[in-house]
């Protein structure tokens, strides 16, 4: 395991249990309101890109070739935080009863798009190196 991967995920550990814990106790003992609703969200999307990091990760290993070095621990991150993001735009289209299942797909596609372009231009740059 390279060393990055290490700290990416004692960060990811501590992100999902501080996320989970924080969003514990903000739904159990606040009202409602617009201060605690930007508090939710936040903590929903701490928790479930540290949740998704060791997935992730697992992912990236397991479909990535033996003769190719496994990707460094920042895009470990970048691609949980799409995970999150996209989590966190779904609860917040929820609110006023916009969600349907296309928007949903279409939003996930454009998400996984943009990471293909990001991770292919990373992967052309290694190469001209």
């Amino acid at each position: 395991m390279p060393p990055d991967h290490a700290g990416v995920l004692i960060a990811g550990v501590c992100m999902m249990v501080g996320g989970w814990l924080g969003l514990f106790q903000l739904v159990t003992h606040s009202l409602p309101r617009v201060g605690p609703r930007f508090a939710f969200f936040m903590l929903l999307f701490m928790a479930i890109t540290g949740t998704v990091l060791p997935f992730v990760r697992y992912l990236n290993v397991r479909f990535t070739s033996v003769y190719v070095e496994l990707p460094p621990g920042g895009v470990l991150v970048r691609q949980s935080i799409w995970v999150g993001l996209f989590v966190v735009t779904c609860a917040w289209l929820q609110i006023p009863r916009v969600l349907t299942l296309p928007i949903a797909f279409f939003l996930g596609l454009a998400f996984i798009v943009i990471e293909i372009f990001l991770r292919s231009r990373e992967i052309a740059n290694e190469y001209a190196d």
